[in-house]
């Protein structure tokens, strides 16, 4: 939990946070198990945030795998848990409104199928590493990811690899190198120039 608040909260959505919009628009590639959907929804709640959250996933975690995590009580915060449970019982590729300031819609496809043109203010890129999976971690995928973000947007990740970095930059990001999270020494934050 510690890492996806200095990863995807610290560094992408405060950050995010400067460029005065009322909305915050976010990608989330990688749904997961949820945990940065959660984290960010505390972080919205407490600044008083709205967020429109699409959230990316090809081999969505099973209800009953998700169930066995305890993250909602971990965070110890009012409506976590209910919170959490709803995230996970929406249908896929329906846009649900969860509060007046929570909209969030699961996608179910892989990366490379987003098609989105500058609709989003910033994109968590929690995808496997790219040990793992190097395909998810090239110039396709991060092409993809910098035609999603308006101008001024922000990608960020918790890899530091150079090969990544490069990536980033030869489609286009400004690529800064950020102290990472605990037990990791860097992580990326890229940014799409204004025009």
């Amino acid at each position: 939990m510690r890492e996806a608040e200095h990863v995807f909260i610290n560094s992408g959505l405060h950050k995010t946070l400067e460029s005065g919009e009322e909305t915050i628009s976010i990608l989330e590639i990688g749904f997961g198990t949820g945990l940065n959907a959660l984290v960010t929804w505390k972080e919205a709640k407490g600044k008083n945030l709205t967020i429109s959250y699409t959230a990316v996933e090809a081999y969505p975690v099973a209800l009953e795998e998700v169930e066995k995590l305890n993250f909602a009580e971990e965070l110890q915060e009012e409506g976590a848990r209910e919170f959490f449970r709803t995230i996970h019982n929406l249908p896929w590729e329906t846009i649900k409104t969860i509060n007046s300031k929570f909209q969030l819609q699961k996608q179910k496809k892989f990366f490379q199928e987003i098609s989105d043109i500058e609709k989003y203010n910033l994109v968590y890129f929690d995808a496997f590493g790219a040990r793992v999976q190097p395909e998810l971690w090239t110039e396709e995928i991060f092409g993809i990811m910098f035609n999603a973000l308006k101008p001024g947007g922000i990608l960020v990740t918790y890899a530091a690899k150079g090969s990544v970095r490069r990536a980033m930059q030869t489609v286009g990001f400004t690529v800064e190198r950020l102290p990472g999270p605990p037990g990791k020494r860097e992580m990326l934050r890229a940014t799409k120039p204004v025009h």
